[in-house]
């Protein structure tokens, strides 16, 4: 048997892990991936033997990092408290340095030692630290906490880099260190299950499959929104603004698989490789396809501009708003404008895919709106269409309607697991279909590294915009430049629908 194939076997068995979580006690160890863990264990898809690690540079005793560790885990139930007590007892900490072999040594003997109490055969590393360090910790882990013995996997956070170049040399020093193999670039909205579903719902459907095309698409617009500026996160985010921060991964991966061609199998190469075919379709985008902005205090005063944060410099140009139009130039998709608009300090919560059709052939009817379907990704989960209906009674007067599938009221049974709990959980299961491939983040950052050298050396203004507002002045009619079209007639969504469904609180 070859040494790939013995990997290959070596990484389908189960395995009873060791979970180490360095930069254990910053946000988003506190945040996200504790309570993601806990999740798993508490629905026991985590093994109820698994010992966690802590590590970072903060020195903390016990007590202390338990309560670091619960801070975000909600329990409703009796049930959630007795499994949170048992999670606790499997979860240790350690302080050290990432550029000390000492203190990676220490870390090796306290993983040891709980191998040996919990027969563990793979260590899974989570990386959830800034890119500044990377490098140094995954050189400290290959050296000091690496056995052949064990089956290694490596979860990275972004960002990957800055740009093409950065990218390109962040992956080279990983990739000397650990296999691709072993190496999984996390981007959350990977997990989210609206994003999960997009698959099924493209390749699961001939009433979809057969009109995913140029021919009856006109546009598609993905839009990220949110209420919070950067909130005393300023000076961190002026170093990537917002298309890094959220547009070239998250929307991007979006649109890889609302785009991407039916993949050989479920695989993850055969579906990572589609995406990969669809980026490198995608020219550069470029100055005259972009609009930006940023957000200054709210109409009443009460909410502070991005400059008002003092940690953010006076002259920043950092977009906190991008919309931005590609082309995909293949056979399926070409001169259909894929326009994605994400920003901060909006006028509400809302991530959405937005498939509008063209206009009906003919003037058989007037007053025709045309064909849309939105999968809502966040908040309340939902996919529905958009159609003309005739109006109850007598008469052809026609009117917008839908067919509606909204998770809240459909499914409200279900629990949608956190994105996190979602991609941890393929990590050990070594399923790579939900993370970055190298090769992707290589296509991924020669479509918007040209445009982003042009922002960071100050080419082009920013458009200032309310904080609470929809955004900067002029994006509505930058998304009609590419042929978007509004509702000809009012849009009421029916009455006797569920309250709360997302089509009701459709909105651009």
């Amino acid at each position: 048997m070859s040494s790939a194939t013995a990997a290959s076997k070596k990484g389908d068995e189960k395995h009873l892990y060791t979970v180490v979580v360095l930069g254990a006690s910053g946000d988003l160890a506190k945040k996200k991936t504790f309570p993601a863990l806990f999740g798993l264990y508490k629905n026991k898809y985590l093994d109820q033997n698994t010992h966690i690690i802590g590590y970072a540079r903060t020195k903390m005793d016990r007590s202390t990092f338990e309560e670091h560790v619960s801070m975000n885990i909600k329990l409703k139930t009796d049930e959630d408290k007795a499994a949170h007590k048992k999670f606790l007892k499997l979860c240790s900490y350690q302080s050290g340095q990432y550029d000390q072999d000492s203190d990676f040594k220490r870390l090796e003997d306290a993983i040891r030692e709980v191998e040996k109490a919990s027969g563990a055969t793979a260590r899974l590393f989570y990386m959830a630290l800034p890119p500044s360090v990377f490098i140094s910790v995954a050189k400290g882990l290959k050296k000091n906490n690496y056995t052949e013995d064990s089956l290694v996997r490596l979860i990275v956070e972004k960002p990957f880099g800055m740009d093409l170049d950065s990218s390109r040399e962040l992956a080279k020093d990983l990739g000397s260190l650990f296999s691709e193999d072993e190496i999984y670039r996390i981007d959350h909205y990977l997990g989210k299950e609206m994003v999960k579903n997009l698959m099924i719902l493209r390749f699961a459907n001939v009433i979809f499959g057969s009109v995913w095309n140029r021919h009856t698409i006109d546009n598609v617009q993905i839009t990220f929104k949110e209420k919070l500026g950067t909130e005393g996160r300023g000076g961190y985010f002026d170093e990537f603004g917002i298309i890094r921060d959220v547009m070239q991964n998250h929307m991007l991966q979006i649109l890889t698989l609302v785009a991407m061609e039916p993949p050989v199998s479920l695989g993850a190469e055969d579906v990572r490789d589609e995406k990969v075919k669809v980026l490198r379709f995608i020219p550069p985008i470029v100055k005259d396809d972009i609009l930006l902005g940023q957000y200054g205090k709210s109409e009443d005063g009460k909410e502070p501009g991005y400059l008002d944060d003092k940690t953010v410099p006076k002259d920043s140009k950092t977009p906190t708003y991008a919309a931005a139009t590609l082309f995909i130039e293949n056979e399926r998709w070409s001169g259909v404008p894929f326009v994605m608009k994400c920003g901060k300090a909006l006028d509400q919560q809302k991530t959405e895919i937005r498939i509008q059709f063209k206009d009906v052939a003919g003037h058989l009817f007037t007053t025709l709106s045309r064909n849309e379907i939105v999968i809502r990704v966040q908040p309340d989960e939902a996919v529905y269409v958009k159609m003309m209906n005739k109006e109850p009674g007598l008469g052809t007067k026609t009117i917008i309607s839908d067919l509606d599938l909204s998770y809240s009221s459909r499914f409200s049974d279900s629990v949608i697991p956190e994105a996190y709990e979602s991609l941890i959980l393929d990590v050990l299961n070594g399923d790579h279909s939900n993370f970055v491939r190298d090769d992707e983040l290589d296509a991924a950052w020669k479509i918007f590294t040209p445009i982003l050298k042009q922002i960071d050396n100050g080419e082009i203004d920013p458009i200032p915009y309310a904080h609470s507002s929809r955004g900067p002045k002029g994006v509505t009619e930058f998304v009609a430049k590419y042929g978007y079209t509004r509702e000809r007639q009012e849009y009421v969504w029916p009455q006797h629908s569920e309250a709360g469904s997302a089509a009701g609180k459709d909105q651009k």
